[in-house]
């Protein structure tokens, strides 16, 4: 068997059952798990259920050439990210109609307000971001999907499964006709853990903990113990988990700006939660974000650095002339517009007319991260003509975006350790991560990589979220 683009055509089912227990016996060794139930946390210690990660049996071909392109331009965007969240006025005049209709947009917002109103500056200025794409068939560019300023996952599991699929080749590649050294190596792990031990340095507080903000029933803590678990073994710091709610419970910010949560002193907080409106059922959610937001811990992400991962920002700083405002090089411009879909506000008569005439070429966003959110087909017309007929207000809560139409091929998929062969389409996330104090950037790198594969019928793309697999790349 030879991978040519097609991907991997059905393989002898003996083999194939080889292969699978093999990859299942590796993630288990290694940790490429998930919780296999969602743990409830209680004044008992739960016990802690494991499933290997949703995977794909062999690596995904993706042409080296678009894989060099999207490396490059990691620290560009990190660039781009921490402009654009110094400029206040250009955050909240860009989202002031967004807010009116969306009531998450608006209270982040708020938020993002009032730290403005109190001149409240962030010296040191952390992102671990994911610039996520696809290949687009039809014109055989990379297009940019979304850029990801928040809870950016999986960087613990995607290095394992790059390096379970070389693992695997290592032992089979002569029987697949596949090579394991084009299989490049992900760091994403090692860098992320670096880049918040190097921001908890610049914090100069020896003591204190780096703190994750992660969601009271999540399934995808490996992930995020991976990280932890770097952060103690390689530089010696301490982490601890709250919800938002136990943050709001246990916490408080002293007269110097110290944030403190039951006892001890946070130099770093971590969000692995605080994306979603359901991450904020009552008001003791958005108090402790608020606490967080006014001390001076190094956030990742600050408010302005998470308003910057916003649809509607995606889609303001790919009009003419506004990366300009920002970016002085006009290379890096270039690049970034190269990589930039279609994006339109719904306030563009033309676009959105197009879009019913042709809901199958486009994509209808609301604000919001986590996957399962976005609108397809006939649903895009469905919701212009509803939303026009409610009133221009609420269509200022989505974005128009072109469809991307990447080549599918086929590939074995393996959930619960049941596998199926089926035709995908695959998504390629960069990691990115971005320290600056001051004036100083002390880290701005291109931080390693998430392959996303999914059955080409499905539209949604979140693993978290039950759509997708992870997978890696193989340089073709």
């Amino acid at each position: 068997m030879t991978v040519d683009g097609t991907h991997h055509a059905a393989l002898a089912s003996g083999l194939v059952d080889e292969l699978v227990g093999e990859a299942l016996v590796w993630s288990s060794l290694h940790g490429l798990v998930v919780g296999d139930r969602i743990i409830q946390r209680s004044g008992t210690v739960p016990g802690v259920g494991m499933v290997h990660a949703p995977i794909a049996l062999l690596p995904m071909p993706f042409p080296e050439d678009y894989w060099r392109q999207a490396c490059e331009l990691a620290p560009i965007f990190n660039e781009l990210v921490d402009r654009v969240s110094l400029d206040g006025k250009f955050l909240q005049d860009s989202l002031s109609r967004t807010k009116k209709v969306d009531a998450f947009t608006g209270r982040l917002l708020d938020i993002h307000s009032e730290m403005l109103q109190i001149n409240k500056k962030e010296d040191i200025r952390l992102g671990l971001h994911r610039s996520d794409y696809m290949l687009d068939a039809e014109t055989n560019l990379l297009l940019q999907i979304e850029l990801n300023t928040i809870s950016s996952s999986f960087s613990g599991l995607s290095c394992l499964v790059s390096e379970l699929h070389r693992n695997l080749l290592d032992r089979y590649g002569n029987h697949l006709g596949l090579d394991s050294r084009k299989v490049p190596g992900n760091k994403a792990l090692s860098q992320s853990a670096e880049a918040l031990a190097k921001a908890w340095k610049e914090y100069c507080n020896s003591s204190a903990v780096v703190l994750f903000v992660v969601q009271p029933e999540e399934r995808n803590m490996y992930d995020q113990h991976w990280l932890s678990s770097k952060l103690k073994e390689i530089y010696a710091i301490t982490s601890i988990r709250r919800t938002l709610a136990e943050i709001d419970a246990e916490g408080e910010a002293l007269p110097d700006g110290s944030l403190i949560i039951g006892g001890q002193a946070v130099a770093v907080v971590y969000f692995r939660a605080g994306y979603s409106p359901r991450d904020y059922p009552s008001e003791s959610e958005w108090s402790a974000r608020f606490l967080i937001e006014k001390s001076n811990a190094v956030k990742c992400p600050s408010i302005s650095y998470h308003l910057v991962g916003t649809k509607k920002i995606q889609q303001e700083l790919a009009k003419p002339n506004v990366l300009e405002r920002f970016l002085e090089n006009e290379d890096d411009i270039a690049k970034l517009r190269k990589c930039f879909a279609g994006l339109w506000s719904l306030d563009n008569a033309e676009g959105v007319n197009r879009a019913i005439e042709r809901p199958e070429l486009f994509v209808l966003k609301p604000q919001r991260e986590g996957g399962g959110n976005n609108i397809y087909g006939e649903d895009v017309r469905k919701t212009l003509v509803k939303l026009q007929q409610e009133g221009s207000e609420e269509l200022a809560a989505y974005i128009l975006m072109q469809r991307i139409f990447p080549a599918s091929s086929l590939a074995y998929l393996v959930r619960d350790g049941i596998y199926h062969h089926d035709q995908v389409i695959s998504e390629l996330g960069i990691y990115g991560t971005y320290l600056r104090n001051k004036d100083e950037v002390v880290m701005n790198e291109q931080s390693g990589y998430l392959m996303r594969t999914k059955v080409s019928s499905s539209n949604e793309g979140g693993v978290a979220a039950g759509f997708a697999v992870l997978d890696s790349v193989y340089l073709t």
